[in-house]
């Protein structure tokens, strides 16, 4: 299974990842009010933060809860969703909020974000495990911290 996340030092990367992380932190905490303002503050292109700004998390040694968002497209069918949330449970996983779109052409569009922190698989494990139901289209991870 290939695995899509690594934990890395810092020293390995290029300079400008801690001020994408920088600029992102002043945009999220309302300290400026655009992204030109925040890259021009910490020095870098507007380009690099858009490269980089999905990818590179500063670690949290504060926040010990883990939160994943994830989007599925399932088959409009009775219990779809029913399977989802067992098979979530089944790995020790806490939904934190959960919206359903009306289905559309017999697909309906999930949008799920879950607490991970006592998760017993790894995040790959967890959508593969959710490919494997024979309700799930597709499954595609948006966001992890």
């Amino acid at each position: 299974m290939k695995k899509e996340y690594y934990l890395v030092h810092k020293a390995i990367l290029p300079d400008c990842i801690d001020q994408v992380i920088e600029a992102r932190t002043l945009l999220e905490n309302h300290e400026v009010s655009s992204v030109k303002e925040a890259v021009t503050k910490v020095g870098i292109s507007r380009n690099t933060y858009y490269k980089y700004k999905d990818y590179v998390f500063e670690k949290d040694t504060q926040n010990t809860s883990r939160q994943a968002v994830l989007t599925l497209i399932l088959k409009d069918e009775k219990g779809s969703l029913a399977s989802v949330i067992q098979t979530l449970s089944e790995i020790h996983t806490s939904i934190l909020t959960i919206s359903q779109a009306l289905p559309v052409a017999r697909k309906a569009n999930v949008l799920i974000t879950l607490d991970i922190t006592h998760m017993n698989a790894t995040i790959e494990e967890l959508t593969s495990a959710l490919k494997t139901l024979s309700c799930v289209r597709s499954v595609h991870l948006d966001a992890i911290e």
